[in-house]
């Protein structure tokens, strides 16, 4: 049995970051990019408008007001076909070209038509580049916009629409399949018969694989039958990541890591000094040029959810290409006394009393089989092994969830 610190450094050496492909920009949100993007354009690729009103000289406005003559509409969308000459304007909209010999745009609201094609102003401190964006001042033709290890949000889809890319190289988000095991388990909308559970993990690893920027891939539930396990376990491996739960401790019908076995996935670890989540099991499978990482995790639901969180959330990351892949910590400050007993670390459910100043206080909890209790929890509570009496104002390590 290994420490967790231990684990985390076996995940780390035998998760490497996926290769990179090319993907339709929608589909790239969360995703690393791969690639340096440049500009294709000058944006705006003119002087621009930047309001309604009128493009004029500001000389001609350097007393503070001035009656004008109106030569031109000029609408966005529309080039400019006359040039701005002394005691003239151009009416202009939002985003139009500036005309030739026009330096500033006056508001619409400080101006008043007096007559046909002529406009009265009256704007103090009208200046050369007044309400004028000018050319490439947001994006260069060249110039690059984006570069390689930006994570894509859709702001980002945004810009590269604004250069002409609809497909980009990034890393790609993981495809993790999730295997539920267990004769006891049926699917969500059944009601459980005498001796039966309702399937929770698999729906709630999916929601954690997704929050964890991967993308999940339900396998359903395989019955404790070799024949059966073996044919779903084989569809999970074509993921970049299998996910199991149930089927790793010492039960005569657990039956997970003999059948891993003989998918030629070999063990790297099984079992880790922790609480809940003792049982936990992780290999690998190479197989030409497919490598899938393969995590058995404890059947009990808080013991999957905590595995999760350690772990899998850990190898997700680094598929992905993501370098922050230390755990969710934070120091925090217990809010009232508690005793803990254990030979193990122990990572147990709190809320947050005050997250502003950090303080916690741990939740009635109890074990490994009671999810209900963990709706309430913000945090996991880090507690060392032994027993031991923590007072309200220690400090201790937690895992935000």
């Amino acid at each position: 049995m290994i420490s967790i610190t231990e684990a985390l450094d076996l995940i780390d050496q035998h998760a490497s970051k996926s290769p990179a492909r090319q993907v339709a920009a929608l589909n790239a949100i969360g995703c690393l990019l791969a690639e340096d993007v440049a500009s294709d354009i000058d944006s705006p690729p003119h002087d621009k408008a930047m309001m309604d009103g009128y493009a004029v000289r500001a000389v001609d406005l350097a007393s503070g007001a001035a009656e004008l003559d109106v030569i031109e509409v000029i609408t966005a969308g529309s080039v400019p076909t006359k040039k701005i000459a002394a005691s003239q304007a151009a009416q202009i909209m939002t985003g139009a070209p500036i005309p030739a010999g026009a330096d500033a745009v006056v508001m619409i609201e400080q101006t008043q038509i007096i007559g046909e094609a002529r406009v009265r102003i009256e704007a103090s401190q009208v200046t050369s580049g007044k309400n004028i964006m000018p050319k490439a001042s947001s994006l260069a033709r060249g110039a690059t916009v984006l570069s390689a290890g930006k994570r894509l949000r859709p702001l980002e889809v945004g810009i590269l629409a604004e250069v002409g890319r609809d497909h980009i190289l990034v890393v790609p988000q993981p495809r993790v399949a999730v295997l539920s095991t267990g004769d006891e388990l049926v699917e969500v909308g059944e009601m459980p018969g005498p001796g039966r559970i309702r399937n929770s993990n698999g729906p709630m690893l999916a929601a954690q694989i997704a929050a964890a920027g991967g993308t999940p891939e339900n396998l359903g539930i395989a019955r404790d039958v070799r024949e059966e396990l073996t044919e779903k376990i084989a569809r999970g491996l074509e993921a970049d990541i299998l996910v199991l739960s149930g089927g790793v401790s010492a039960g005569v019908l657990d039956l997970v890591p003999s059948v891993l076995a003989k998918h030629q996935v070999v063990q790297i670890f099984h079992k880790v000094q922790l609480k809940p989540g003792k049982p936990i099991w992780f290999g690998k499978r190479t197989s030409l040029n497919k490598t899938t990482l393969v995590f058995g995790l404890p059947g009990n639901p808080v013991s999957s959810l905590v595995c999760f969180e350690l772990f899998v959330r850990r190898a997700i990351g680094l598929l992905a290409g993501r370098t922050e892949n230390e755990l969710r910590s934070a120091e925090v400050e217990l809010a009232e006394p508690f005793f803990h007993r254990g030979d193990r670390p122990t990572l147990f459910p709190a809320r947050w009393v005050n997250a502003a100043q950090r303080t916690a206080a741990p939740l009635p909890w109890k074990g490994s089989a009671d999810l209900a209790a963990m709706a309430a929890a913000d945090l996991l509570l880090q507690f060392p092994a032994g027993d031991a009496e923590f007072l309200a104002g220690d400090r201790i390590s937690g895992l935000v969830l």
